[in-house]
């Protein structure tokens, strides 16, 4: 079962966070990216973390849902997530308390373990690295936002000698 991209970026924050990393929108959507590699690659079923996409942006891999949600914030980085606004399918707006319990521990273990791995690496450093992998590279095309296909980041970490 794949988990919200909104509900795994919150962990991401969250986490981040409390190990005093901190995360801009920029960081959040590289660290997006290696979550979703490291389930497509990885996991036991290599089934994905999100199921949103991914589109190749000029500053690399972004998951537009989880963009709009924290552009606010700019640059900067972003707060830690005790609550949101959800709109219902009948447009009503529903206060929420975030819950980590949502995404299973064996799955926060992983995340956190791609979150502290990349976690010396800037935003920037990030962008760079993703400048120069192949699902980025081959989906990327000045001013269309093309989507970056999970098998494509699934075929690039199965090979790729990192």
């Amino acid at each position: 079962m794949a988990y919200k991209a909104l509900d795994i970026a919150r962990y991401i924050i969250n986490y981040s966070n409390k190990k005093n990393y901190g995360v801009s929108n920029l960081k959040l959507q590289k660290l997006l990216y290696f979550v979703q590699a490291e389930f497509l690659t990885y996991s036991d079923d290599k089934a994905p973390c999100f199921n949103e996409k991914i589109e190749a942006w000029g500053f690399g891999p972004v998951v537009p849902c989880v963009y709009q949600a924290f552009k606010q914030y700019g640059s900067g980085n972003i707060p830690s997530i005790t609550e949101y606004s959800e709109i219902t399918d009948t447009w009503q707006i529903i206060q929420k308390t975030f819950n980590e319990n949502i995404i299973k521990a064996k799955d926060r273990k992983k995340i956190t373990e791609i979150i502290d791995g990349l976690s010396e690496y800037s935003a920037t450093a990030l962008v760079d690295i993703t400048h120069n992998q192949a699902p980025w590279m081959n989906a990327y095309e000045k001013g269309m936002n093309n989507v970056i296909t999970k098998s494509s980041i699934r075929e690039y970490f199965e090979n790729d000698e990192n």
